[in-house]
């Protein structure tokens, strides 16, 4: 590998690591060379697992070995995590209904939530039922927590099934908080085809979706779709929307909020 190629690498992996996507097009643009070389490049890169091509360009390189258990998952990122949940739980006002999914950072949601009053949370989560449980009992706030009944997922600590869609259909929601293991350009994915469901029909009897997301689910694209950016109205994550999101207009389509940490900002 001769030295411009070396270079050409660095300079791929630098933007990628600041736009999360990056386009044949403009980086043949940038270098000076042709598409094809951009393309033998991110080849190049894909074999060494440092990207994953994608079409038209390529995004970080994602393991595909399914979505781990929970509790490792609480170990990671937990910092934004809870940034995000602080963010998210200054929506919640007085008199609210909610939906809350599973996913450890809708736990961190849980977590926050204080000083309200008639509020009415449900959730097919069982580990944040038990973390909103006990905050109910220490008047952390005041309301009533209503848990989805179905078949339970004890890696996940989640309930879902047949059961828990027919159940979500008695409700409407003022504001649904959904989590999810992966989202593109193209909208928002999750691994288990079960909870997928779920998730879809919560976003479906929600009056506004906030989609709660760290930064390393994006440009990540899970197995299962649960739903295009048309239906999400507020994404709140750690890191700002990507440029190249920006190009194809999503800013103009929903109200992103950055997370960092007690504060929101608008991107």
């Amino acid at each position: 590998m001769n030295l411009l190629t070396t270079e050409r690498h660095d300079y791929i992996l630098e933007q990628l690591k600041k736009e999360r996507k990056i386009l044949v097009a403009l980086l043949a643009k940038d270098l000076g060379v042709t598409p094809e070389t951009i393309r033998r490049d991110l080849d190049a890169l894909e074999k060494e697992k440092k990207l994953q091509r994608v079409h038209g360009g390529a995004v970080e390189f994602q393991q595909t070995n399914g979505e781990p258990h929970f509790s490792k998952k609480m170990n990671v990122k937990t910092a934004e995590k809870e940034a995000i949940g602080r963010n998210a739980a200054v929506f919640i006002q007085d008199g609210d209904t909610v939906m809350m999914d599973v996913g450890t950072t809708t736990i961190h949601l849980a977590e926050a939530i204080s000083g309200v009053s008639g509020v009415t949370i449900v959730t097919n989560s069982l580990a944040a039922a038990e973390i909103l449980n006990r905050r109910l009992e220490n008047k952390e706030f005041e309301g009533k927590v209503i848990v989805l009944g179905g078949v339970t997922n004890p890696e996940q600590k989640s309930i879902v099934g047949s059961l828990t869609c027919k159940m979500l259909e008695a409700f409407r929601f003022d504001k649904v908080f959904l989590s999810c293991g992966g989202l593109t350009i193209h909208g928002v994915s999750d691994y288990d085809f079960e909870e997928c469901i779920v998730s879809a029909g919560m976003v479906d009897r929600g009056n506004q979706v906030y989609l709660l997301a760290d930064s390393s689910k994006i440009n990540h694209h899970a197995f299962y779709q649960i739903t295009s950016w048309a239906a999400i109205d507020y994404v709140i994550c750690d890191h700002d929307m990507p440029n190249s999101w920006r190009e194809e207009q999503l800013d103009m389509m929903l109200q992103w909020i950055t997370a960092k940490g007690g504060e929101q900002h608008e991107s």
